[in-house]
């Protein structure tokens, strides 16, 4: 799905800048996050509370990032770097390279896997035509958690995780959350 505006960088449609951008929000009068905006009324992609947001990222410790970019400049690079920083155990998953971040960094979900043990989140920085094989990958290694970043949703992926009792959570930044609802930019404790 391309997005005309605000969608990440790494996503199809995004631009080359890389300081992420906010999300392309729909407005939508039966939710409302007064956090979002003045106006207060905004509609993500999916239909995660900050609640279950919240515990997501409190539960969710080791973390792939798949499409995880070596370049320092891209945003898959930096939300890696912000996961580290917070004390978040991240995998790299990328076949194009051997090391990102200081970490080895693995061809495959199940590679990555199988050389450091269970992953609790798939995190994807890849279009949203790729994230079927990787929810089904994903789904191989128990995973808890699929998240799809900014710009990027797959219902049908989406679907068949929670089918196999994933939590997915689509077009939203972890990075971003984390800082919004429990880093140091957290707001007030909103469902």
């Amino acid at each position: 799905m391309a997005l005309a505006q605000g969608g990440h960088p790494d996503a199809p449609g995004g631009g080359a800048s890389a300081m992420p951008r906010a999300p392309t929000v729909r407005s939508d009068p039966r939710r409302a996050d007064p956090a979002a905006s003045s106006e207060g009324r905004y509609f993500m992609s999916d239909e995660t509370t900050n609640e279950s947001l919240r515990r997501i990222l409190l539960d969710c410790r080791r973390i792939a990032v798949v499409g995880v970019s070596a370049d320092a400049t891209r945003p898959s690079h930096g939300v890696a770097k912000y996961l580290l920083e917070h004390g978040y155990e991240v995998i790299p998953v990328n076949p194009r390279y051997s090391q990102v971040l200081g970490r080895s960094c693995y061809p495959t979900l199940a590679a990555a896997q199988a050389a450091g043990g269970p992953i609790d989140m798939v995190d994807c920085f890849r279009r949203a035509a790729d994230i079927g094989p990787l929810a089904e990958d994903a789904i191989a290694i128990g995973a808890r958690c699929l998240w799809m970043q900014l710009g990027v949703v797959n219902p049908q992926a989406a679907a068949k995780a929670r089918a196999a009792g994933m939590e997915v959570v689509m077009d939203r930044c972890v990075k971003l959350e984390h800082a919004r609802l429990i880093g140091d930019g957290a707001m007030a404790h909103t469902p």
